[in-house]
């Protein structure tokens, strides 16, 4: 099955207003800008997001964020990103700040069919107990707040319930896919990437190489396509505008 689409607009056209997504990326690693930016270009609004963070550096999903395009934001670092900041202590923006490694097994979770799972991770903190602040009232009160979790022993040692995520959509960016949507990372821009492809119903790839099906070795294949639904090809000038967040030189 050929799963490449021809432009990243096409890719998402369907993207509805309100829609949840799961977004690959780590700080400005692996982030799918030319499908976020699609969305922007769409005027796509409402949407709740799952990803690491927000974007930096006015990339990303910072685009979307600023243009107040995202209503709800599932993630584990807010970082140096001010206007995320803002939105949430503003009230303007609902946020779920979860343990990083929970965030990632949840998206893997949901993709392996497999509903809920116990962790030890935020045992004995709001994590589990409640309270933590997802929206504030813009007057430095809590206006909604984290509901308490399963707590459970195991073995004489406490353990809390975390459910797994599924997501409309996911967006995704990978170094190189074929058209069956098979696809390989580079280095540390795998990051949450094949989590998030795995969380969305329907996941789009942007790959910065498109190759036919069979070039890839099957040992190589950090995603299987089965997980893919569309796939588009990124242009010479689209793979090489790659941003560095925190640029750091000897003298």
């Amino acid at each position: 099955m050929d799963k490449v689409v021809a432009t990243a607009l096409e890719a998402v056209a369907d993207v509805p207003d309100g829609a949840s997504l799961a977004v690959g990326g780590f700080g400005l690693s692996g982030v799918p800008n030319v499908l976020i930016q699609a969305l922007y270009e769409r005027g796509t609004t409402g949407l709740s997001v799952v990803s690491n963070n927000c974007g930096a550096m006015e990339s990303g999903l910072a685009v979307l964020l600023a243009a107040g395009r995202i209503a709800r934001v599932t993630g584990s670092y807010i970082g140096a990103n001010k206007e995320f900041a803002r939105q949430y202590l503003s009230g303007e923006l609902e946020v779920e700040l979860i343990p990083q490694g929970t965030l990632a097994e949840r998206l893997r979770a949901g993709g392996a069919g497999i509903p809920a799972f116990y962790t030890p991770a935020g045992v004995g903190t709001q994590v589990a107990e409640g309270g933590l602040p997802w929206r504030y009232d813009g007057e430095g009160g809590v206006a909604l707040a984290s509901p308490p979790k399963e707590v459970r022993e195991f073995d004489g040692v406490e353990y809390v319930l975390e459910r797994g995520i599924r997501t409309d959509f996911a967006l995704v960016r990978a170094a190189k896919g074929d058209r069956h949507g098979n696809l390989v990372f580079n280095k540390s821009s795998r990051n949450f990437n094949p989590l998030a492809a795995m969380a969305g119903r329907v996941t789009v790839a942007e790959v910065e190489e498109l190759v036919e099906p069979g070039e890839i070795d099957p040992d190589a294949v950090h995603l299987p396509g089965i997980f893919v639904q569309r796939v588009i090809a990124l242009t010479p000038e689209q793979v090489a505008d790659k941003k560095i967040e925190q640029r750091t030189v000897s003298s």
